[in-house]
């Protein structure tokens, strides 16, 4: 992701883009899926795709699977409020499917993410355990949120995707201006994928190094604001409404992450429930 400064107008193009082997049989689902993690962190002004074609994959299977693969991802794009501008396609030894996502906003719109304080809490926008899912084949549609944190005076916030949530928040803390460390104490894991982890000897989800396919965010907000928001994102203005999740604090410290009683993963249910309460 990138965020640069225009200049006319004093506006700034923000961009995230996110690339996946395939992760399931389904071209279509793996277009949708592709298309979810490249725009689901914000509203998009455009998308692009950005397609790699298997020198391995025959001239008939490539004219079967690439048509759905680019019509998953270009509904997927229409449902979130957008539409595909450009495509790009390549040959290499892989199939791949990336996706762009291209905002333009005012710099009052957005927050750079290295303003975290003692005392702020961390909350998880979606339950761990999504990676899991997708390669035991369990395709349950997690919607990504689309609100604007500056709203609840959010200092930092990452997507939780390819680094797993220790990675991505270790990364986040080394960016940060205060001398601070994030103690995550709390995981929601989808219901039954900790169990599938651990039997399988796979994914590190308990040992919170498991990527996670379009995973939620990982906010860092004023502790007065927490209610306020866990409230807002179960309300109808999210359609269905989403359950959001405490996961730990920040503390003074030396720009660490200390995931304490993070093995002790909180079960969450497989669909969001809108009265659910957040864990703490």
């Amino acid at each position: 992701s990138c965020v640069i400064l225009l200049r006319h107008g004093g506006l700034s193009l923000v961009q995230t883009m996110d690339f996946f082997y395939p992760l399931v049989e389904d071209p279509y689902t793996m277009g949708c899926i592709a298309c979810a993690s490249a725009m689901g962190i914000t509203e998009c002004d455009n998308m692009l795709t950005l397609l790699s074609l298997s020198q391995s994959v025959s001239e008939e299977e490539h004219e079967q699977i690439m048509p759905l693969m680019i019509k998953g991802f270009r509904d997927a794009t229409e449902e979130g409020g957008t539409a595909v501008t450009g495509r790009q396609m390549v040959v290499s030894s892989w199939l791949i499917i990336c996706g762009v996502a291209t905002m333009v906003f005012r710099p009052s719109a957005f927050i750079m993410p290295n303003n975290a304080a003692v005392g702020d809490v961390l909350v998880l926008t979606k339950p761990l355990g999504t990676q899991v899912a997708v390669n035991m084949d369990n395709t349950e549609r997690w919607n990504q949120l689309a609100y604007q944190e500056a709203t609840f005076n959010a200092h930092v916030a990452t997507d939780i995707t390819s680094f797993g949530i220790l990675g991505h928040s270790q990364n986040l803390v080394k960016q940060q201006r205060n001398e601070v460390s994030f103690v995550i104490c709390n995981l929601p894991v989808i219901a039954k994928m900790a169990a599938i982890s651990k039997a399988s000897g796979q994914f590190g989800l308990l040992q919170v190094t498991s990527a996670e396919t379009s995973g939620g965010l990982l906010i860092c907000l004023p502790r007065e604001q927490v209610a306020h928001f866990c409230s807002e994102i179960r309300s109808s203005k999210y359609r269905e409404g989403h359950q959001a999740w405490i996961v730990g604090i920040v503390e003074k410290g030396n720009q660490t992450v200390l995931p304490r009683g993070a093995t002790a993963a909180v079960p969450a249910p497989a669909h969001s429930k809108a009265s659910s309460e957040p864990s703490s």
